[in-house]
């Protein structure tokens, strides 16, 4: 009996999505240095997607593909070349993503950032974080980047467009984060712990917004006008360093509302009040869920958080290809431009006079 081959009829319309100059970069990023058992970058890259999306082990996948006549390789092989492919599959990962069209349902471009644990077996608690820039308009996904567990959430890890507005919740509330923002011509709408956060008034003078929470009313919200002051480098602690030393102060909103609960949240926002009203402000904090929902698809759908190995050295690897895979899914569920039945895009500069 005939067996089907693992999305063989597939992979010619996959390809058509991938970036064009996938055999100039695997050779140029020495993720393809000799041929002798690899025929070529695309191979490479679909036996990388194989492992990543497949129960298959490196030993199941290198039989398949000889099977195949896609490569005569073996499983310690192929686990060499996926080692060695961790910046390329980096650098697709990028291209694709770039791909991709930007939109958003307000004036301004809307970007949310959080990030997720990704475990691998063992007893260790956190292995990897992927920091992931998302947006809220499509849900999709527009950058990654991939840390061990030492990674802390910033506001810095993605470059900033002039005009977006970055959403993030108390992780991100930070004043370097908030002038890095800002320096780049970016607005930023992050939740924020008032006894953490140094904030002062417009004079520079020391405000407690903790004393203030019992003015906000049950429903609607109340703003303040605040003044962060940034602090030198380097600082670990609030406590630990003089205002007038600051690098620079920052002008913003700290916007106050009540969960049903009761419990009092708190949101700084550059945003002017012209632009972002106060209750505009907390509802538009909202939009931050849809990265918690990317991240329950990417757990459920391409079981992101069953990683192989814990700290191998495809670990990497492995987590970079499976996010391809879902930055090529998404693309195909949100096309920037018109696809053929085999996924070609044309591009504005290939249309015809």
């Amino acid at each position: 009996m005939e067996t089907s081959p693992l999305h063989a009829d597939q992979w010619v319309y996959v390809r058509t999505l991938l970036p064009p100059d996938l055999e100039q970069s695997a050779r140029a990023m020495n993720a393809l240095v000799r041929c002798r058992n690899v025929p070529d970058a695309a191979a490479l890259m679909r036996m990388a997607l194989a492992y990543a999306v497949s129960d298959l082990s490196l030993k199941d996948v290198a039989a398949w593909a000889c099977a195949m006549d896609l490569a005569e390789i073996t499983g310690p092989g192929l686990f060499y070349r996926l080692r060695e492919a961790e910046a390329w599959l980096a650098h697709v990962l990028g291209q694709t993503l770039t791909q991709q069209v930007r939109s958003t349902p307000v004036q301004w471009p809307l970007r949310v950032v959080d990030a997720t644990v990704i475990n691998g077996p063992g007893p260790v608690a956190v292995q990897w974080r992927a920091h992931v820039l998302a947006d809220p308009a499509s849900g999709g996904f527009r950058a990654v980047e991939l840390t061990g567990h030492q990674g802390g959430e910033k506001l810095v890890r993605h470059p900033v467009q002039a005009g977006e507005v970055i959403l993030g919740d108390r992780a991100y509330g930070t004043a370097r984060g908030v002038h890095a923002v800002r320096e780049a011509g970016g607005h930023v709408l992050v939740r924020f712990n008032p006894v953490t956060l140094r904030t002062c008034d417009s004079n520079r003078k020391r405000v407690y917004l903790k004393k203030w929470e019992r003015k906000v009313p049950q429903v609607e919200g109340i703003e303040f006008r605040i003044t962060i002051p940034v602090p030198p480098r380097p600082t670990k602690s609030h406590k630990t360093w003089d205002s007038a030393k600051a690098i620079a102060w920052i002008p913003a909103r700290a916007i106050a509302g009540r969960t049903r609960e009761g419990q009092v949240i708190w949101i700084l926002t550059t945003v002017p009040k012209r632009e972002l009203p106060t209750l505009c402000g907390l509802e538009l904090y909202r939009f931050r869920w849809q990265i918690e929902l990317l991240f329950k698809r990417l757990k459920s759908l391409l079981h992101l958080d069953t990683l192989p190995s814990r700290q191998g050295p495809t670990a990497k690897s492995w987590m970079l290809a499976r996010l391809l895979a879902a930055a090529l899914a998404q693309r195909l569920v949100q096309p920037s431009g018109p696809l053929s039945p085999w996924g070609y895009e044309l591009r504005p500069q290939e249309l015809p006079a």
